[in-house]
């Protein structure tokens, strides 16, 4: 059976777009797939981020993994800094990493563009995310958009060490999905729904409660067209009937059908609606996970056991192959 790996960062709350581009498909993955699900706390150490804010939300997204379906009996759930290979493998990685192919990575240009002080992790983050990839001899990977650019210098690396030092791990590839992969704002649908926008408005957040998704849903913005139509000149609209579309598992077409006629109040309520049908019992679901953090905890610890085992053995393999010393 192909291995899966699949991680999110606990910097904030999960989102909508978490949940369309990654966490709605995890479920129907575990059959097919040997599945790894990840909180990627590590990677969310690039950034400022406050330590009980990072705590919280670490257990809020364990406790989504579970709520969304993912059984930790099947599938290994687990937190990235409870398995120390992540990080040993990633000074590998690093030292494999040429410069110039780190500092083209795109997320890393964009931050630097807007930032003054970026961190030097920053700039390592792809390394980590191979090293998270890797360490399982992962097949499969499913990430947005966005992130195609990290598999692929992953794939690289892969390559590069397998060429000088024989074969040692499976070159992963990248699935994206042709639907619902990137959500954007519902306050400038031009730029990616996400975690840390500045407007909360343009966020919905699977905590959010059913009065706050109606809101944020009225306030979307929209255009002048009087018409709701799936189209580059109409993103906020298009946004909209992406949503709605992954909410009711239908089409686009279907979606641009079922509206004909309708105002946009009527796009914003129903696209409202159809999110909270889909968000609040996992949102209820989650409440009654924290209420019982001793439980999170072993399964935690259980899900890092499994995780280690298979992560010390690659780690070991990687280590004899380029000649470190192994302590007995």
């Amino acid at each position: 059976m192909e291995v899966l790996y699949s991680a999110t960062k606990p910097t904030n709350k999960l989102t909508l777009g978490n949940y369309i581009g990654a966490v709605r498909n995890w479920k129907s993955m575990e059959d097919k797939y040997q599945s790894l699900f990840c909180v990627a706390d590590l990677h969310s150490l690039t950034v400022p981020i406050d330590k009980q804010e990072l705590k919280e939300n670490t257990y809020m997204q364990f406790a989504t993994f579970l709520a969304v379906g993912l059984d930790p009996n099947k599938s290994i759930i687990y937190c990235q800094s409870h398995v120390k290979e992540h990080a040993e493998l990633a000074w590998i990685m690093n030292c494999l990493t040429y410069f110039g192919e780190a500092s083209r990575m795109t997320q890393f240009k964009d931050k630097k563009k807007k930032e003054q002080n970026v961190s030097v992790g920053l700039f390592a983050y792809p390394m980590l995310m191979a090293s998270d990839i890797l360490l399982y001899s992962t097949n499969v990977v499913p990430v947005g958009i966005d992130q195609r650019q990290h598999v692929e210098i992953c794939r690289d690396l892969a390559e590069r060490f397998n060429s000088r030092y024989g074969e040692t791990f499976v070159v992963p590839k990248a699935v994206v999905g042709r639907v619902g992969t990137k959500i954007m704002s519902l306050q400038d649908p031009t730029k990616k729904m996400s975690k840390s926008e500045e407007n909360d408005n343009g966020t919905i957040f699977l905590d959010d409660d059913d009065d706050t998704i109606r809101r944020k849903f009225k306030r979307a913005v929209t255009d002048s067209f009087n018409r709701i139509k799936y189209c580059e000149e109409q993103p906020g609209v298009s946004n909209l009937l992406t949503i709605y579309s992954c909410m009711k598992n239908i089409s686009i077409k279907e979606a641009e059908k079922h509206f004909e006629g309708c105002g946009y109040g009527e796009l914003k309520s129903q696209t409202a609606d159809a999110v909270i049908g889909v968000i609040a019992p996992i949102r209820e679901k989650v409440k009654d996970l924290l209420k019982d953090k001793k439980k999170l905890d072993f399964l935690m610890q259980q899900g890092a056991q499994r995780a280690s085992i298979i992560a010390h053995k690659m780690l070991q393999k990687v280590y004899k192959k380029i000649g470190l010393v192994p302590l007995y």
